[in-house]
């Protein structure tokens, strides 16, 4: 479930994104795709260090492991940071990028 609602959530940034593009300078498009690669490389790494902890509380009894608890705040440390780490890039760009070209 959790799935879904990130993925709506992406896939909402996403279109918000392209639909401003239009107005960014190439060089702020290029920034903020570099920021994007940042912000997937994270939830990429997040997403297998998840599955990883599935693995590690393979009993389906609803109570998670603490090896599968300390697995996924991890992961979600890490989504976290890449996420402040993109948005900051993408800040930077912006406030760089007086005048549109």
């Amino acid at each position: 479930m959790k799935y879904i609602v990130k993925s709506a959530l992406l896939g909402s940034a996403i279109l918000l994104g392209m639909s401003l593009s239009a107005c960014d300078s190439k060089k702020e498009n290029a920034e903020e795709k570099q920021a994007d690669a940042v912000r997937q490389s994270a939830d990429a790494t997040a997403d297998a260090m998840e599955a990883t902890a599935d693995k590690k509380d393979p009993v389906t009894d609803g109570v998670d492991s603490p090896a599968e608890n300390a697995q996924e705040s991890k992961a979600a440390a890490i989504r976290e940071a890449g996420d402040a780490k993109a948005d900051a890039m993408e800040n930077k760009a912006d406030k760089r990028d007086k005048a549109p070209e």
